[in-house]
């Protein structure tokens, strides 16, 4: 069965970095895109980044883009989310997702599974 399992999540002052970890297991995702997405209270999960595992596209929110860089290493099949320069609306529960097909990579409700979460938050 497929599992993702996120870890890296902390508290952290603005302005610093944190790298949230998706360790993936259970099949074989070389035609998969690996996505993470945030949820903050209140609020719904909204998409930050994507990459596909065949070629290493990535694809980035508006909001994130020139601080968070997303990556794969393919032999510890994990998926990396570095965060720099991290804003106080940073906060949030970070998850893993994969999605069997490589398009439309931004669309929460085309992923068909997901990790448990992990909270970041980003102090002021």
């Amino acid at each position: 069965q497929v599992q993702l399992v996120e870890s890296g999540g902390g508290l952290v002052q603005v302005g610093g970095s944190l790298r949230l970890s998706c360790a993936a297991s259970g099949r074989t995702f070389s035609s998969y895109a690996m996505g993470w997405f945030r949820q903050a209270p209140g609020k719904e999960r909204d998409f930050v980044a994507a990459i596909k595992w065949s070629d290493g596209t990535t694809y980035y929110a508006d909001s994130v883009k020139g601080r968070f860089t997303i990556s794969r290493d393919n032999a510890k099949n994990t998926v990396y989310l570095q965060m720099n320069n991290l804003k106080p609306e940073d906060t949030a529960v970070y998850y893993c997702a994969a999605k069997p097909t490589p398009w439309s990579l931004n669309q929460r409700t085309l992923y068909t599974y997901w990790g448990q979460g992990t909270q970041v938050t980003v102090s002021s």
